[in-house]
Parts: structure tokens; sequence; C-alpha cells
């Protein structure tokens, strides 16, 4: 099989068509140049340029030739500059596992950052509750996860991303939405609740229930569901009322209000970035570094656009 650099002798001499410049162009004497293409010759079979004293002109297959010769060399240059930039992490693929209910806050200024910063990775989204991230983490599944604490993980290392406030959706015909005022906590006792699931929402659930017993607030949980869009279509429905993310309120649905809660711990919900410490991909590693925020994202901004008090 001829090598790249016989095929760059050719390429010079059927461009230039004479032997001493394509020798001056390539910084080598005329006799080492001849040989190389005669040594292409003989290994494709074919003549592919006519000399004469005076004149050198390409033969009919050193013409058919010349096309695919030039593509062969471009394709060999770019997959050379190609397979330098994995190393720096320029180029690659980071799959990142992501909670539904994070999304809207999260996924939108990520994918600008990185887009800007890294447009040649590429970041494959796979949408996982926070136990099968983790998972996923261990076995390789995913490089980045974006998950709920703790992360508590032999292997692993986190850092925080987002804190959020909690917001109460409610149905926009529902009594409470003309109060005139902040909601409280106490304004949801014996309320009609939707709840998260002790299972594949953990973590919300969890934090509802700790959140009203502080309160010494008793609501009916009327429905237990695992995602933040499905809470939000029962609320449409007048099921009742949920309390969920502030960035859930970007999703403008139809028929449900959105009031901030007073006296509420400050952004309570949490959002960790989460990685293997011992994790190789270098398109990985410029994230973290170069997309990442290294202060934590919050949405109150949100809450002052979409929210009523």
């Amino acid at each position: 099989m001829f090598s790249l650099a016989r095929l760059s002798c050719f390429i010079a001499v059927a461009e230039e068509l004479h032997f001493g410049r394509a020798a001056e162009r390539l910084h080598m004497t005329q006799p080492p140049l001849s040989r190389q293409i005669q040594q292409l010759e003989a290994e494709l079979g074919v003549q592919l340029i006519d000399r004469t004293t005076r004149t050198v002109t390409l033969t009919p297959a050193g013409v058919a030739f010349l096309p695919d010769a030039r593509r062969i060399l471009q394709l060999a240059e770019g997959a050379a500059q190609t397979v330098k930039r994995v190393p720096a992490g320029d180029l690659g693929t980071v799959v990142i596992g992501f909670t539904a209910a994070s999304a809207h806050a999260v996924l939108p200024p990520l994918l600008e950052a990185s887009r800007a910063k890294l447009p040649d990775v590429k970041l494959d989204l796979r949408e996982m509750v926070t136990a099968t991230q983790i998972e996923g983490l261990v076995t390789g599944e995913i490089d980045l996860g974006m998950a709920r604490p703790p992360l508590k993980r032999p292997g692993l290392v986190s850092r925080p991303l987002l804190h959020e406030q909690l917001i109460a959706a409610l149905p926009v015909d529902h009594p409470l939405t003309t109060l005139g005022r902040q909601l409280t906590l106490n304004d949801l006792d014996g309320q009609d609740v939707i709840m998260y699931s002790p299972v594949q929402a953990r973590y919300f659930n969890d934090l509802l229930i700790s959140t009203f017993t502080i309160a010494g607030a008793t609501p009916r949980y009327v429905q237990t569901v695992t995602q933040v869009h499905t809470m939000l279509v029962l609320v449409r429905s007048g099921i009742g009322i949920a309390l969920v993310p502030a960035s859930a309120a970007t999703l403008h649905p139809e028929g449900v209000a959105f009031r901030s809660i007073g006296a509420f711990r400050e952004r309570p919900v949490e959002l960790d970035a989460v990685w293997r410490s011992d994790s190789t991909n270098p398109a990985l590693l410029r994230l973290l570094r170069d997309v990442l925020p290294q202060r934590e994202w919050t949405t109150d901004d949100l809450v002052d656009e979409f929210v009523g008090n």
C-alpha cells in the first residue's frame, strides 16, 4: 500500500508539473522525489506521469488519481488533527443524567455555555431519577449526574449546582389565589395536596414531610406522583395543590397559578453536579472546568418574573 509521503510527492509534481519546483516545495532534491513517484507507480501498477527532458504531464490515470490522492491526504491530516483534540477535551462526548424537575433551570444555560465554549463536545442527555444516576455513574453508563443530595457514595465527588425555592402551584380558581397576601405553610393545613412518591421522588417527599412537620401543618395527600409535569396536570384538573421548584413556573401551564410561600427556609431545593473521582474523560474535565458554574445557580429571578405573592 502506498504511503502518505508518496501521495504528497505525487500531488506536488501533479500541481507544479515540474520536478524541480516540486522538489523545492517539498524541501528535497529531485532524485529521491523521482524515486518516490516511480515507487508509487509500481505499487499502483499504472503510469501516472509522462516525463520528457522538457515537459511533465499527467497521464489519464494520473488525472483520475489526483482528486482521490488529495482527498486521502486531507482525510489523513484531518484525522491527525482530530485525534490531537481529544486529550485536550475539545472533542468528545459527555453523557449527562438529569432529573426532570431540574431540566428547566439547568439545561438551558448549560447547553448554551457548552455550545459557546466547547462546540465540538457532544452532550448526550438522559433523564433519570437520582438513584438511577448514581448507579449509572458507578457502572460508567453516564459521565456526569445532576442529582439531588445527599450523594454519599465512595468514588463519587460532587459540588452544589443549583438552589431554588419551593412555590405553590394552584388551580387558577382556588380560593388561596385571592388572599391578597403571600401564602404561608399553615395556609395549606387541611388542603388537598399532591405528594411526591416516597420511592421515585424520595428527595422531594422527605423535603415536604419535614417542611410541613416543622410548620405544624397537616395537608391531605390526595395523589402521589413522581414528576413535576404530572403534578401540574393534576393541579390544572383541580385535584389539589402542589409544591414545586420555582423553575416549574417557566412551563406556563394553562389553568395553573403560582404563588410564593413566606416564612420558608430560603431556597431549600438543592441540585448537585456529581461525577466519578477517577474519570479520565477529557471532555468531562473540560466541561467541569469551563462550562459548569463555579458558583451555584439560583432561580430567584424566575420567582420575581412568573410567581405572584
